[in-house]
């Protein structure tokens, strides 16, 4: 796994995500391999897949650390999208 952040701290994002799909298809109860996967789809600013990753590791492990990038990330959305909830 130690790889695999690095490849999305460098930005290899694709990668990243090649080698995380593959890594959850073997171990599909790895709750740090969905957080990371998160991770690399937010850095993607993809962020409905980043949440479902999240949400995903959390249903795994509610201790898992996507509980505070899934809410960290809610906030970004809802500041940025503050217009939708005023219409």
């Amino acid at each position: 796994m130690d790889d695999i952040k690095q490849l999305i701290y460098d930005g290899k994002l694709n990668e990243a995500i090649h080698l995380l799909d593959t890594h959850i298809t073997k171990y599909p109860a790895d709750d740090n391999a969905w957080y990371l996967r998160g991770n690399a789809y937010r850095k993607k600013v993809d962020f409905q897949q980043a949440l479902n990753n999240y949400l995903k590791a959390i249903t795994l492990n509610p201790d898992s650390p996507a509980v505070q990038a899934h809410a960290l990330l809610m906030q970004i959305l809802d500041y940025n999208n503050n217009d939708v909830y005023n219409p």
